[in-house]
């Protein structure tokens, strides 16, 4: 496998991250964390079932789509407090991921545009394409532990909210688009430290190139014969001149 070519698992991994940063950014901005639903018996009104998410709250009757209470300020005054972790780990969990894509591509990048021969003088500044896989593959598995951990506490969470208080509470569909966008970054992952274990037996140190200089500087290696034998080969070659007295 040759790490100085850009390989289908690479791209695969690099389209695999993009859409579990979309994934992520759908899970933050979509109002669906978590139902509350409200049942009343008087036959004139209607029940209601209240949408919260991270940042806002809606409040809906059965049968309609037009939020009767809507309140955007509701990320201030979070009052539950698996909705409060996940308002920092989220974000966090997609700045780590776009750093290990920006990494990725830098990567494929290098690989695909910097020719195979570089300036010696600037061999010691390139950046290798391997090494950026690597570091983005590390990148890719902690943004998924930061965004796994805290979106599965949702379920138990919303368990005990049932048992404190009544069972009204139910999960929505954010909390499978995160646990699913996780999974993405998960096989992202491992998808690229699989790649980098085909590549870890490349010589150079895994952030320098993996040439450490121009191949032709390899050409002029001494030959397995010794000094004696190049000097007995010089004064084979000179002509021995004589002047007749």
């Amino acid at each position: 496998m040759g790490c100085r070519d850009v390989h289908a698992a690479t791209v695969l991994a690099f389209l695999s991250g993009t859409a579990s940063v979309a994934g992520l950014l759908a899970a933050v901005l979509l109002p669906n964390w978590r139902q509350m639903r409200l049942y009343t018996y008087n036959k004139n009104e209607r029940n209601v079932t209240v949408y919260t998410g991270l940042w806002i709250k809606c409040a809906r009757f059965d049968g309609s789509r037009d939020c009767v209470i809507y309140d955007p300020q509701w990320y201030t005054a979070v009052d539950q407090l698996d909705l409060r972790v996940l308002q920092f780990t989220l974000p966090l969990s997609m700045f780590t991921a776009v750093s290990a894509l920006f990494l990725c591509l830098i990567g494929m990048c290098n690989t695909a545009f910097v020719s195979t021969v570089p300036n010696v003088k600037l061999a010691k500044c390139l950046v290798n394409s391997a090494g950026c896989h690597l570091v983005a593959g590390l990148l890719f598995l902690l943004a998924c532990a930061i965004c796994l951990t805290p979106s599965v506490w949702v379920i138990f969470y919303n368990n005990y909210l049932n048992r404190k208080y009544e069972p009204i509470f139910s999960f929505d569909i954010s909390v499978f688009i995160a646990i699913a966008s996780a999974g993405g970054l998960f096989f992202t992952s491992i998808l690229l430290l699989l790649w980098y274990c085909a590549c870890k037996s490349l010589p150079s140190p895994f952030w320098q190139p993996l040439y450490s200089h121009a191949p032709s500087m390899h050409s002029y290696a001494s030959q397995p014969y010794s000094a004696r034998s190049r000097l007995s080969a010089m004064e084979i070659d000179i002509p021995v001149v004589t002047h007749a007295s």
